[in-house]
């Protein structure tokens, strides 16, 4: 995949009941670091079971590998300290339309 292409990520998350308030209160301080690495909440999306799935956006992949890396949003991991969280990311998905 080129570097310089738009890349769409596709996050599911799994979360424990009681976990719900800790990865909400992470997502509310992650997630508006998105625009300082040119990406976008696309869909931000919940099951019945409480499963989790963010569509993201980023202006190229070094995008996407920036807002990973960001020390600012590593810095956040510790409001999960404790909680359970399962995650599968998709990556270099691909719009078949």
């Amino acid at each position: 995949m080129s570097d310089d292409r738009p890349t769409t990520v596709v996050v599911l998350i799994d979360v424990p009941v009681g976990g719900v308030a800790a990865l909400q209160r992470y997502e509310d301080l992650v997630l508006p670091l998105l625009a300082r690495h040119d990406g976008v909440l696309e869909r931000r999306l919940r099951t019945a079971d409480g499963t989790r799935v963010h569509v993201l956006t980023f202006a190229s992949e070094a995008a996407y590998r920036g807002y990973l890396a960001d020390p600012e949003r590593l810095g956040h991991r510790g409001v999960l300290d404790g909680v359970s969280v399962g995650q599968r990311v998709l990556e270099g998905m691909v719009d078949l339309r």
